[in-house]
């Protein structure tokens, strides 16, 4: 019997839902902008239903792309920011290589040793890639975390040596402030990790679409993967 479809038993279409999916991920877009575009184009969808869909296939697409994704270079800028969930600060864990591929991201509640624990233990685990070398800034907590986790990467600390991963921050606030407010951890850790699957297929580090030109790699390649799901 063959497998059934992550699309079966939805209203719409395949090709419409990753359309919206790629839509938001994409563009500096709001649910109800999705809407509002798939209306034009004949298509009555609720914004509510644009918001389940994002939630539902945006971790799908991505983990269907894991084995076509490049292994990342072994220089990690580790970095945490910020983002609002519910009207309420959360912490961002990102990293990115020296080749601007984000390796990973955890909203977390806190800024501890057991946040920036969990961070690197998902990278770890995700990628089966060990770093040579992690630039952090001073926060307290890394050198230990990684003397346990990482002991044989060298830990660098130095005053600009993070600048990449903190110009790479400005990307995400930018596309969050068009979102309109993040309602919970979960769905904040599915959005934030879509945009950063987003930003790495865009910057060609995924075996996908590799004869679209740059302007329609994104679409091609979503056209791939809802076929693999």
């Amino acid at each position: 019997m063959p497998p059934t479809s992550a699309f079966a038993g939805f209203r719409f279409p395949a090709e419409v839902i990753v359309v919206a999916v790629r839509w938001y991920l994409r563009f500096n877009l709001s649910y109800r902008d999705v809407e509002e575009l798939l209306v034009e184009r004949g298509i009555e969808v609720d914004h509510v239903t644009v918001y389940r869909w994002v939630q539902r296939f945006t971790p799908l697409l991505a983990d269907a792309a894991r084995f076509s994704r490049h292994s990342p270079g072994d220089r990690w800028f580790v970095d945490e920011t910020y983002v609002k969930v519910n009207g309420i600060w959360r912490y961002v864990y990102r990293a990115i290589d020296q080749y601007g591929q984000v390796i990973d991201v955890l909203v977390s509640t806190r800024r501890d040793a057991e946040a920036a624990r969990r961070f690197f233990r998902r990278a770890l685990s995700t990628l089966k890639v060990t770093p040579s070398e992690v630039i952090t800034d001073a926060a307290a907590v890394y050198p230990g975390v990684l003397d346990e986790l990482i002991p044989q990467a060298w830990h660098h600390v130095e005053q600009y040596a993070n600048n990449p991963i903190e110009a790479d921050h400005s990307r995400l606030k930018h596309r969050v402030r068009s979102m309109r407010g993040l309602r919970t951890d979960k769905t904040a850790q599915v959005i934030i990790a879509g945009h950063a699957f987003m930003q790495n297929l865009r910057r060609g580090h995924y075996e996908l679409a590799v004869d679209a030109r740059p302007t329609t790699r994104a679409a091609a390649a979503f056209t791939e993967l809802a076929q693999a799901i």
